[in-house]
């Protein structure tokens, strides 16, 4: 029972066939749903870049006491 066996080899083989395979369906969902991940993140990241941000912050006028 704790050998790996002939049927334990074929069953991950089908799963990987089914997983990975070329034009299956469930590849073709993987990919949908690394795009949307992907969009995900960029749409996290933002549209102002940081140094345009720092800009836009407010100063006191201990700010320029400080300098």
């Amino acid at each position: 029972m704790g050998a790996i066996s002939i049927w334990h080899i074929l069953l991950v083989v089908v799963v990987f066939a089914v997983l990975f395979g070329g034009r299956g369906k469930i590849s073709g969902l993987m990919g949908d749903t690394a795009k949307g991940i992907r969009a995900f993140r960029e749409g996290l990241k933002g549209d102002e870049p940081p140094e345009e941000a720092k800009k836009s912050l407010p100063t006191d006028e201990k700010d320029g006491a400080r300098g």
